[in-house]
């Protein structure tokens, strides 16, 4: 059964498993040297994400994440540190709309008051992005302390937002991105090169971060 109205033949839904497939292929191809072909795929993934959420009259600030998502993911598909920071730029940019798109769409900060679990999902977000930029700060270089304060603080901005909608999907996807993140960071940070836990770890980031792009833009479309 398919999420969207018709069958596999409806746009929406080959839009959605041609991101899948995508995503997938770019999970096989994670550990090859960086070509085009790698590049294009883990892009794919989620620019076709963001317009199947255009197609079927998503809000324009998830488009415009998601579509934002996908420019950092060409960045970081390559190596060296501008495409690093690129990637570090257009993620904030990316997470920086998410937080307006689930402050409009959501029910205020009173909403984690009123509900115990809410809370505590905050203060558990709030304490993994202290423990994340304190231990950041004394690995990463001078340069890059500043760009990666913003950017964790862009991180638990997301998630305390998220956690004020009411779309356990946008939640859980949330989530995902701030653990996927968290990983990444480690992974490129914190781990020695040749690190036998690199390996698992990338496939661990990539997976958490597509399932969260996927949970969001599905919690909105099919929410």
């Amino acid at each position: 059964m398919m999420p969207f109205a018709g069958g596999i033949e409806a746009n929406p839904n080959a839009t959605l498993l041609f991101s899948v497939a995508a995503a997938a292929i770019y999970a096989l191809a994670l550990e090859l040297s960086p070509r085009l072909a790698r590049s294009a795929a883990k892009t794919l993934a989620v620019a076709l994400l963001a317009a199947l959420a255009f197609m079927q009259g998503g809000p324009s600030l998830l488009v415009a994440a998601l579509a934002l998502s996908a420019v950092g993911d060409a960045f970081l598909s390559r190596d060296g540190e501008k495409a690093f920071l690129g990637g570090l730029a257009s993620f904030l940019a990316a997470h920086i709309v998410f937080v307006v798109l689930f402050a409009k769409t959501g029910n205020g900060l009173a909403l984690l008051v009123s509900e115990p679990w809410r809370a505590v999902l905050a203060l558990v977000m709030a304490a993994f992005a202290i423990v994340m930029l304190t231990t950041l700060w004394r690995r990463v270089e001078m340069q890059l302390r500043v760009p990666i304060a913003v950017y964790v603080a862009a991180i638990l901005a997301m998630g305390i937002s998220a956690l004020t909608t009411s779309n356990l999907w946008v939640i859980a996807g949330a989530l995902l991105f701030m653990a996927s993140d968290g990983l990444l960071a480690a992974e490129r940070f914190l781990l020695a090169a040749a690190s036998p836990g690199r390996v698992w770890m990338r496939y661990a980031v990539w997976v958490l971060y597509y399932a969260a792009q996927l949970a969001i833009t599905l919690g909105f479309l099919l929410g």
